[in-house]
């Protein structure tokens, strides 16, 4: 796309001559960090919390640059030959930018965002599924990767900057696919990274303690997950035009929507699709699914309450595609599950031991009560044990309020390290070993993540359920500020299969 293509919406006046008309000049790129600068590529300056791109405007333009966006035009050099464009938020300049340079692709596809604090994942991977099962090729952006068909990208944020969103959507539409179930967070919300994707269905799970490092209050939180419903939904071009909320949520009933969007509600409670458990073990759970017009019961091979929602939600998703209840229904008797989401860690061990991604206090919780509810209606005698931490250099609120969630729903508790990044690990288990009460005997300290898993399983009978909770699919540790191999579901095998060696 040549210079002018791209600006053709913004103010060019700015541009210096330089002898040429540069204007005419193929873009090589989209970047806003300096060590992705090419010849005749666009440098947008970010304002970030640890860094601001306008420190390192000479070293984009010395790297070629052919455009600088900037809010301030105070540190561009003063011999710059090329295009200055001067704004008042330059997030949304390099949101749209990224958009015009891959040419739209969210025009091409049917795009799902799925936001809320738990189950984000978890809903992209069951609407994958459900799509790709009748045939309909779909990319997925979110934790755990992206990827679509066999192809698949790393990925280190549930929802990336806009040039490396806008660009997988482009692979997702050369790969074939027709459409895309993209996780957005609440910082891409607040951030501009997804205001040009046009979203054909939003999905909203819930929303609980977590990221009040950022956000400050529940209700700067809550603002921000309300903008896809309301902001992104006006901004897109689609028709119709969907929101599928969970009203069991307080939040979800304080939800707004766009006027001119469809919005169908889901849970337990009183709904559009409203849903009943009759049978749940920890292979399976049979449910029905009531609307206006059917009641379908399913037997899915899951386990889990929270599991139940997240595919309620995913198969009331699917109908704004035109799969129906039923046919989505019937695909999840196919699923193979979710990564690190309640993961069953198969072994020759009689102990039952899952991998869940759980980090915040609902998430354990739900996750906890859902290990209970079975082993109560199994008519199991089954402890339940529980290893797990609390991530460095985020919210400290959430620390105790595990201990005591962990320590009310479990007969024993090993407290270890998370991600500790550059917080002193020790100090991270101290915070949250806080949250116990005084006199409780039912817990322990294991500093060393392996270690605790160790010692956990060990603690374990056969029959017994060991939940280690908190990093679920990742395969790494942060300890400082390096990143090392670690994956819990691993370990959980190396010493279960110990134990039959």
């Amino acid at each position: 796309m040549k210079l002018n293509q791209l600006f053709s919406f913004f103010d060019t006046s700015g541009a210096r001559p330089d002898g040429g008309n540069f204007f005419e000049r193929e873009v090589t790129g989209i970047c806003f960090d300096t060590r992705k600068v090419t010849p005749d590529s666009v440098f947008v300056a970010i304002k970030g919390s640890d860094n601001d791109g306008h420190n390192y405007l000479a070293q984009a333009a010395s790297a070629g640059a052919i455009a600088l966006v900037v809010e301030n035009k105070s540190n561009v050099p003063s011999d710059y030959p090329y295009l200055v464009v001067e704004l008042s938020d330059t997030r949304a300049a390099l949101d749209m930018l990224a958009s015009r340079f891959y040419n739209y692709p969210s025009h091409e596809l049917f795009c799902f965002g799925v936001t809320g604090t738990n189950g984000k994942t978890s809903i992209t991977y069951i609407l994958e599924h459900i799509l790709n099962y009748h045939n309909k090729k779909t990319g997925v952006i979110g934790t755990v990767n992206h990827r679509v068909g066999q192809k698949i990208w790393p990925t280190e944020m549930t929802t990336p900057d806009p040039v490396t969103l806008q660009s997988r959507l482009r692979d997702f539409v050369s790969e074939g696919a027709v459409a895309s179930a993209i996780e957005v967070s609440s910082h891409a919300l607040d951030q501009s990274r997804v205001k040009s994707v046009n979203f054909n269905t939003v999905i909203f799970t819930n929303l609980t303690l977590d990221h009040l490092d950022y956000h400050k209050t529940m209700q700067s939180y809550f603002e921000a997950k309300q903008k896809l419903f309301t902001d992104m939904m006006w901004l897109t071009h689609k028709s119709p035009k969907f929101a599928v909320i969970n009203v069991d949520d307080s939040y979800g009933r304080r939800l707004k929507v766009a006027e001119d969007v469809i919005a169908w509600t889901y849970g337990q409670r009183e709904s559009d699709f409203q849903f009943k458990i009759l049978n749940m073990n920890f292979s399976d759970t049979e449910i029905e699914v009531k609307t206006e017009v059917e009641t379908i019961r399913a037997l899915l091979p899951v386990s889990g309450r929270h599991t139940i929602y997240n595919i309620v939600a995913s198969a009331v998703g699917a109908m704004s595609f035109g799969i129906s209840l039923e046919q989505s229904l019937e695909a999840m008797r196919h699923f193979a599950g979710v990564p690190g989401r309640l993961q069953k860690v198969n072994s020759n061990s009689e102990k039952i031991v899952f991998v869940d991604y759980a980090h915040t206090p609902d998430a354990l919780e739900n996750v906890l009560n859902s290990i209970s509810q079975v082993r109560s209606e199994s008519k199991l005698q089954s402890k339940i044990f529980t290893v797990f931490g609390c991530g460095g250099d985020r919210d400290k609120s959430k620390r105790p309020l595990m201990a005591r969630i962990a320590a009310k729903l479990s007969d024993y508790v090993v407290v270890t390290s998370d991600n500790p990044r550059t917080e002193n690990p020790q100090s991270i288990v101290d915070e949250i070993c806080a949250g116990f009460n005084e006199g409780q005997k039912n817990f322990e300290k294991v500093v060393d993540r392996e270690q605790a898993i160790a010692a956990i399983l060990k603690k374990a009978n056969p029959g017994d359920v060991v939940l280690i909770a908190g990093k679920g699919h990742e395969d790494y540790q942060i300890i400082g500020t390096e990143k090392k191999h670690f994956s819990d579901f691993d370990v959980a095998r190396k010493y279960l299969n110990q134990e039959h060696s």
